[in-house]
C-alpha cells in the first residue's frame, strides 16, 4: 500500500538546526522518494516499509536530542506528483 507522510521535527533545545541536517540527511539517504520545503519534509513509498524505516530514524533523532517533537501527517496514496489546479 503506498502513501505519502509528511514530517516536522522540532528539537527543543538551543542547538536544533544541526539534528534537523542530520535527521533530513538519513532521510535523503533512503530508498523512498523525500521532498523538502521550508517547513516540512515529505516522504513517499510503501507504507510499511516506510514506517519501518522512520521508526529507526526517529529513535536515532530522540537518542541524540534531550527533548524533540515530531508532526506527522499520513495519507493512503503516493501523492509526490501531486501539483496545484488553482
Amino acid at each position: 500500500m503506498k502513501a505519502s507522510i509528511e514530517l516536522t521535527m522540532s528539537p527543543l533545545q538551543d542547538d536544533y538546526e544541526q539534528h534537523i541536517i542530520d535527521f533530513i540527511k538519513r532521510l535523503r539517504e533512503s530508498p523512498f522518494t523525500v521532498l523538502e520545503n521550508p517547513l516540512a519534509t515529505q516522504v513517499y513509498g510503501e507504507f510499511i516499509p516506510m514506517m519501518e524505516f522512520l521508526t529507526r530514524e526517529m529513535a536515532i533523532s530522540m537518542e541524540q536530542t534531550k527533548a524533540v517533537l515530531f508532526y506527522m501527517k499520513v495519507v493512503k496514496t503516493d501523492r509526490h506528483d501531486y501539483e496545484p489546479f488553482f
